[in-house]
């Protein structure tokens, strides 16, 4: 009995270097780098911390009725809107 030979391996596909969100510096954006798009574990635990300190905020709408805490404890809820 003849042995097959092994299937050729998967190419690596190629990295794309990014700027770095922490440092500006570049960053290898591939598998292989496991602080990705971060450069470094430093640089990915510092904007982690950014958070936890709420240093950034994601901006919020207000909605044209008034915010949602506004909304009656009991009773009816606010139909959906379509």
């Amino acid at each position: 009995m003849t042995r097959k030979p092994p299937p050729p391996a998967t190419p690596p596909t190629k990295a794309h270097v990014v700027r770095c969100p922490g440092c500006g510096g570049p960053s290898r954006y591939a598998p292989d780098n496991p602080f990705r798009p971060f450069c470094s574990e430093r640089c990915k635990l510092a904007d982690l911390g950014a958070w936890a300190n709420e240093e950034f905020r994601v901006g919020a709408v207000e909605d044209a009725d008034g915010p949602l805490d506004d909304a009656p404890e009991s009773g009816s809820a606010r139909p959906p809107r379509h």
